[in-house]
C-alpha cells in the first residue's frame, strides 16, 4: 500500500512537471522557443527535448524496454538533445516528448518500485538500481529544467508560474516596486559589509 502511495505520489508530480514545462513555450515565437537564452546555451525548446531524451532512456533501456523513438547510443551523446535543429519543427519535438511519455508511463504502471534496473552510463556500484531510485531521479531532472524554464521565460516576456489555470496578470508597478525593494536591500547589505570591514581595520 505505501508502495503503491508513493509510486502514484511520485508519478503525479513527474505529470505535473511535464505539463509545467511544455506551458513554457506557449505563445513563443519560433526564434524566441529557440534562442540561447544563456552563455552556455541553454534554450527552451532544447529543454524540452533533453528531458524528453532522458525519461527516454531513464524508463525505457534501464529497464531493458527500449524506448520506441530513435536515440543515438548513448555512449556517442554529443549535447545534440540539448537544442533544436533548423530542421526540427517545436511539433515534432513536442510530439516527441509526448510519446515518451506514454512509454515511460507504461514502464512505471507495470513494474513495482523495487523493480530492477540497470543505468550503464552510472559508475559502479550504482549503476544498478530499482524503479524508486529512477523515478526520484528523473523527477529531479524534470523539476531542475522545469526551473530553468521558468526563470527564461520569465527573461522573456515577463510570464511566470506553474499552471495555466494559475496564471496572474503581469502588474509591472508591483514587480518594479518589488524590484527595487530587493536591489536596495542587496546594496544595504553590501555597504554594511563595507562598514564592518573598515572598522575592525
Amino acid at each position: 500500500m505505501i508502495d503503491e502511495c508513493a509510486k502514484a505520489d511520485l508519478h503525479g508530480r513527474l505529470r505535473r512537471d511535464r505539463e509545467a514545462l511544455l506551458w513554457k513555450l506557449d505563445g513563443l515565437s519560433e526564434y524566441d522557443a529557440r534562442r540561447p537564452l544563456t552563455v552556455t546555451g541553454t534554450n527552451l525548446l532544447g529543454l524540452v527535448k533533453h528531458v524528453a531524451t532522458v525519461e527516454a532512456r531513464y524508463f525505457g533501456e534501464v529497464f531493458d524496454r527500449p524506448s520506441p523513438e530513435p536515440l543515438p547510443r548513448w555512449q556517442e551523446s554529443d549535447g545534440g538533445d540539448l537544442w533544436a535543429t533548423a530542421d526540427e519543427t517545436r511539433d515534432e519535438v513536442i510530439g516527441f516528448y509526448r510519446r515518451t511519455w506514454e512509454h515511460a508511463d507504461t514502464t512505471i504502471d507495470r513494474l513495482p518500485l523495487d523493480a530492477p534496473g540497470r543505468v550503464p552510463w552510472w559508475p559502479e556500484p550504482y549503476a544498478t538500481t530499482t524503479l524508486f531510485a529512477v523515478m526520484v531521479h528523473v523527477l529531479g531532472e524534470s523539476a531542475r529544467h522545469t526551473g530553468h524554464a521558468d526563470i527564461l521565460r520569465e527573461s522573456l516576456d515577463g510570464r511566470t508560474g506553474l499552471r495555466a489555470e494559475h496564471e496572474k496578470r503581469i502588474d509591472e508597478q508591483s514587480r518594479a516596486a518589488h524590484w527595487a525593494k530587493v536591489e536596495q536591500a542587496a546594496g544595504s547589505a553590501v555597504r554594511g559589509e563595507a562598514g564592518k570591514s573598515s572598522s575592525t581595520r
